[in-house]
């Protein structure tokens, strides 16, 4: 059923509403007198500088709180050696907000190959070091010792992507759900403006934490499943059912099995009468669907709960962990999803389903809050490269419902787009106007996670409530799927004309696959939104690590690419396309990468742009690295192995594949070449990838004159900086 939600700005405002909007949240006791404040209802703590912007989640957070009438302060990248910087502003009436920021502290902190960045694109002077590893923890645990007593909510893409139990790259192995080893109250997953409007609401009208267990887009620890609900045993593998064996993905029980009857589903007897449930089980005052299902159980959807094998056997079970990994991803659908049970030691984490999305009315009302649009004063105007990155840019949506593997947006801001409307959005550019200092016309993006996922939808809502599909355009694009970007067409055009924009780019992320689909817009985005490149995300050519992915193989690519080369023609223009891709992720081989090198050399490709795959908590990718399964399809412990690249030499190997044209990677692939059986590669001809070694390799190799033409991107382009976002300008 498609399911709605109270509408985010309705509810009961809070008795401070009586106070104007202040021009900055305060982050000081002086400005809190200077707003008239004698405390803070909410004081939120934050990773990241305060920069006054939509683009950060604190901003986001506090001027939504704020706009419910509630009094919220800022401590942002406080000192976490002592309580000092937590008590600054008091103890507040309600809870702490506790986040690591606009990104994850260990990504922020350390590079694929595990080595430490020495720069930190939210702090001013992009200084490094200014928050702790594993921020949401440390931070909770120092709101705690300060004030022992007041509620603390933790969100944020750091704590929503450590919801239940995560393999942790860092440290190699399975930690326990963030909320378990932080000692907060409640996690709010995904961007949670509903849940943190609704726990404030019942805080703020007497309700202790320990009563808000039931809302949307929440986790909180329980002693036991409550009583009354039906829980489904997903605890072992090989279940629920492939979703790959329903070609359009639509699936009203994934748990239900269609085998003959085995001698417990044909008695009805429970998990625990028949002797195949643990004991801890058997105690839950709750009526126990055994695995597998045999037939259907008359369970009301509202109180049944699926349980994920507990901590203690992921941690030990590799195949277990892809299995809870696989029903995790199942239940993301917030029409259909149930609540996830998950056993750590003595005690349950209990995620509810995910938050109804937001209404186009009630996203605009989010991105319409008093924002001031630059970092607070007490900054002095050092530079804070992610808000100089951002101040010009426009999101225009939310959400992702392209799945790919190793991507976090999906899991965090989930797959059904959310998108504002026109008018808000040319708000937003006179807001620009007036508010950015030295404004000079030109937007730097119009775009979002994946810029032209702006609107579209499923053609039809129920089909949209009951659909478990992982990813709306792989293996191919849904035919339920609206894919005219008419919407996004006449936005770029609207904007255009505003008086005193002079450019508008598109720098966001681009999902080409579904820009085929309407060759209006391309010729509209490649006319007037290309400033020369334009970045795509094939992440490689070759079938096998492509599967892994949930990418569109290269036939799509060169679709496009014709389309785009075909436009800027059209256009008088000289532009190019400027791919990503990705090294060493699950799946792939060192042929997989051989191969890749090749194409790129036969395009006279010359990329500097790389990455190696970095293994993100809860993603789908990751859960294959960390189990060498493949969790798109059923789990079992025989077969269904996959490659994985796990030593640093072959991770690096492969990164110097994508960069066959770095001297400094010459030897490492030569070696290779000739392990692979694959030393007729080496050589000076068109077809070969890397010179001999003595051929003065000093030399930086450039490919024949014969293999340049005028596609290339090897003419000189300009620097891009690389961003280290997880959420922002990532392309598709």
């Amino acid at each position: 059923m498609f399911k709605t939600a109270p509408h985010l700005f309705k509810y009961p405002k809070h008795w401070a509403s009586c106070f104007e909007p202040a021009p900055f949240l305060p982050m000081s006791r002086q400005e809190m007198d200077e707003l008239g404040w004698d405390s803070c209802d909410i004081i939120l703590v934050s990773g990241d500088a305060y920069v006054d912007h939509p683009s950060f989640g604190m901003a986001v957070t506090g001027r939504l709180l704020e706009a419910q009438g509630y009094r919220v302060g800022i401590i942002a990248q406080p000192d976490w050696r002592s309580t000092t910087d937590f008590e600054a502003l008091g103890q507040p009436n309600l809870f702490f907000g506790v986040t690591a920021g606009n990104m994850d502290s260990m990504i922020n902190r350390y590079t694929a190959d595990l080595k430490v960045r020495n720069d930190d694109a939210y702090t001013p002077n992009n200084e490094g070091g200014k928050r702790p590893d594993r921020a949401v923890l440390v931070y909770s645990q120092c709101c705690r010792q300060a004030f022992p007593d007041t509620p603390i909510v933790l969100g944020g893409i750091e704590a929503s992507l450590r919801r239940i139990a995560q393999y942790d790259y860092w440290s190699n192995k399975v930690r326990h759900s963030v909320l378990y080893d932080s000692n907060a109250d409640i996690l709010l997953y995904g961007n949670a403006e509903r849940a943190l409007v609704e726990v404030a609401f019942q805080l703020a009208n007497g309700r202790s934490v320990g009563e808000l267990t039931m809302i949307r887009g929440t986790t909180v620890i329980r002693k036991a499943v409550p009583t009354g609900w039906t829980e489904v045993d997903s605890s072992r593998i090989d279940w629920p059912q492939d979703l790959s064996e329903h070609p359009e993905f639509y699936v009203s029980n994934p748990y239900e099995q269609r085998e003959a009857l085995t001698t417990a589903g044909e008695s009805g007897q429970s998990a625990c009468q028949s002797g195949t449930a643990d004991a801890e089980v058997a105690e839950q005052p709750v009526r126990i669907i055994p695995m597998p299902i045999q037939r259907r159980y008359d369970s009301d959807p509202e109180t049944t709960c699926i349980r994920l094998p507990s901590f203690e056997k992921v941690r030990n079970d590799p195949a277990l962990y892809a299995h809870a990994s696989r029903v995790l991803h199942v239940e993301a659908n917030p029409h259909n999803a149930h609540a996830l049970v998950q056993k750590h030691g003595t005690r349950e984490v209990w995620v509810n389903p995910p938050p109804i999305p937001l209404t186009t009315e009630e996203i605009d009302g989010v991105f319409d809050l008093p924002y001031a649009r630059v970092p607070h004063p007490s900054y002095q105007g050092k530079p804070i490269p992610a808000y100089d990155m951002i101040k010009t840019s426009i999101n225009i949506m939310r959400g992702c419902f392209g799945g790919c593997t190793f991507c976090s947006i999906t899991e965090h801001e989930g797959r059904i787009i959310q998108s504002r409307s026109h008018e808000s959005i040319l708000r937003e550019v006179e807001d620009i106007k007036d508010k950015v200092p030295g404004f000079s016309g030109a937007l730097s993006d119009l775009g979002g996670p994946t810029a032209n996922m702006y609107t579209l939808k499923c053609k039809d809502d129920d089909i949209q409530a009951n659909c478990r599909r992982l990813s709306c355009v792989y293996p191919t694009i849904c035919k339920n799927l609206q894919t005219s970007h008419k919407q996004t067409t006449e936005l770029y055009r609207k904007v255009r004309r505003v008086d005193g924009i002079h450019t508008v780019a598109v720098a966001s992320g681009l999902r080409y696959d579904l820009a085929v689909e309407d060759p209006e817009y391309v010729k509209e985005l490649v006319t007037h939104h290309v400033g020369g490149y334009l970045k795509i995300a094939p992440e490689h050519t070759e079938d096998r690590p492509l599967k892994m992915m949930m990418k569109p193989g290269m036939g799509t690519y060169d679709r496009f690419k014709q389309m785009f080369d075909q436009f800027s023609r059209q256009a008088g223009k000289k532009q190019y396309l400027i791919p990503y891709f990705i090294a060493a992720h699950p799946g792939c081989e060192d042929e997989d990468m051989v191969n890749l090198a090749l194409w790129l050399k036969r395009q006279n490709m010359k990329v500097d742009q790389v990455q190696t795959f970095y293994p993100s908590p809860m993603s789908l990718a990751t859960a294959m690295y960390y189990s060498g399964k493949n969790p798109l399809k059923k789990v079992s412990y025989k077969g269904g192995r996959i490659s994985i690249v796990r030593k640093i030499e072959q991770r690096q190997l492969q990164k110097a594949l994508l960069r066959y044209h770095d001297k400094q990677g010459w030897q490492m692939i030569r070696e290779a070449l000739n392990r692979l059986g694959m030393a007729h590669l080496i050589g000076h001809g068109e077809q070969h990838l890397v010179p001999p070694e003595d051929t003065g390799s000093d030399r930086r190799y450039r490919a024949p004159a014969k293999a340049r033409h005028r596609n290339s991107v090897s003419k000189p382009v300009r620097k891009l900086k690389k961003n280290k976002s997880q959420h922002r300008h990532k392309p598709k």
